[in-house]
């Protein structure tokens, strides 16, 4: 990547953007997002993120959407974590701003690109990026090329039908919020300390990840799978439960060819974003 460009990560609580320089991150800024903003506040947001690192070098603008978005047109449709943007058409308007091109996708997907181009995807064809966070993001490897699906909708694991709820009711960061009353990062905070109940969380995060892991599998059948997301750091604490799991998976020779492996990059989604411009 030759050229200077900017990749925008709209996440589930924040907005963090990045200059991108080659194949590094020169220069990010961070703006919270609430639940709550209207569709004029977050807009804004998302320009002042841009505005803190836009510079005369900036050749292209990726950006990454946890909804589903027509890459054509560059329209984003219900976006769940900021409810006010049921149709934004938001290449328009940044272009529009910034008078650059705009490229626009699935936030889950340009992390699957990110590390694609810079990461732990980078020696596999068929590979699936799993992000683990507010929600249960998925973004789909086939062939070395990212599948995007019917409006990016493609990979959207976190939506499937799972016990009382959805998917990522139990494999994001909502699972600890709702059931231990303390934030994913708080108790990860705790398990460092080895506190039995944070401990605990952490064991039972996993036996849900691992469901959501064998679903993957049946579908997908990919070479690896990359885990990501804030949830990641705290691997050391799921991993045995979430393996455990995966032990009733039906066609373990195929779970022996599957790696499983965590994210090594600080920002694979403004990354990923960055890659959009490609």
């Amino acid at each position: 990547m030759g050229a200077e460009v900017l990749g925008v990560d709209i996440g589930g609580t924040k907005i963090k953007s990045g200059r991108v320089m080659g194949n590094r991150i020169v220069d990010t800024h961070l703006i919270e997002v609430n639940r709550d903003d209207s569709e004029e506040i977050a807009l804004n947001k998302v320009f002042g993120a841009i505005d803190e690192l836009m510079t005369d070098s900036i050749r292209a603008i990726g950006i990454g959407v946890p909804a589903v978005v027509d890459p054509d047109s560059g329209m984003v449709y219900d976006v769940q974590n900021i409810p006010s943007w049921t149709k934004v058409p938001l290449r328009r308007k940044v272009q529009d701003r910034y008078n650059v091109p705009v490229h626009i996708n699935n936030d889950a997907n340009c992390f699957a690109l990110g590390e694609k181009h810079f990461g732990k995807a980078m020696g596999y064809s068929n590979c699936v990026a799993l992000s683990l966070g507010t929600g249960l993001g998925m973004g789909i490897l086939v062939d070395g090329k990212l599948y995007n699906g019917v409006l990016c909708g493609a990979g959207e694991v976190g939506m499937i039908p799972y016990k009382d709820g959805i998917m990522e009711h139990y494999a994001g960061s909502f699972f600890f919020d709702e059931k231990y009353g303390e934030s994913a990062k708080a108790l990860f905070r705790k398990a460092m300390d080895k506190d039995k109940l944070a401990l605990q969380a952490y064991k039972e995060y996993g036996v849900h990840l691992g469901e959501a892991i064998k679903a993957i599998l049946y579908m997908y059948a990919p070479q690896a799978i990359v885990l990501g997301g804030s949830i990641s750091k705290a691997y050391a604490f799921f991993k045995e439960s979430m393996h455990e799991t995966l032990i009733s998976f039906a066609y373990q020779k195929q779970l022996e060819q599957t790696k499983i492996e965590t994210s090594d990059l600080m920002d694979a989604p403004i990354l990923g974003a960055a890659a959009l411009c490609l």
